[in-house]
């Protein structure tokens, strides 16, 4: 698939951690931030990255319940 942005077709896929900080409000004024392992894509041309928020995560943002402990996809899950 071609780059959105400029047309290159050189494009990879990287592994990403991501953290993901709520907007402040009045009402919580703090909130814990979000982390994510999405797969990144990248253009080598234009260096334009794209990603998906994973459903689980999505649901978090949606919600504002971020769970404790997030776990990389790499760390199995017994600790």
């Amino acid at each position: 698939m071609a780059c959105k942005k400029c047309g290159e077709p050189e494009q990879n896929q990287f592994e990403a951690e991501i953290t993901i900080h709520f907007p402040e409000s009045l009402n919580e004024p703090w909130r814990a931030p979000l982390l994510v392992f999405p797969k990144l894509l990248i253009c080598f041309q234009c260096g334009r990255a794209e990603f998906t928020v994973p459903e689980a995560e999505l649901a978090s943002l949606i919600t504002g319940n971020v769970a404790a402990g997030p776990v990389s996809p790499s760390t199995p899950n017994n600790r």
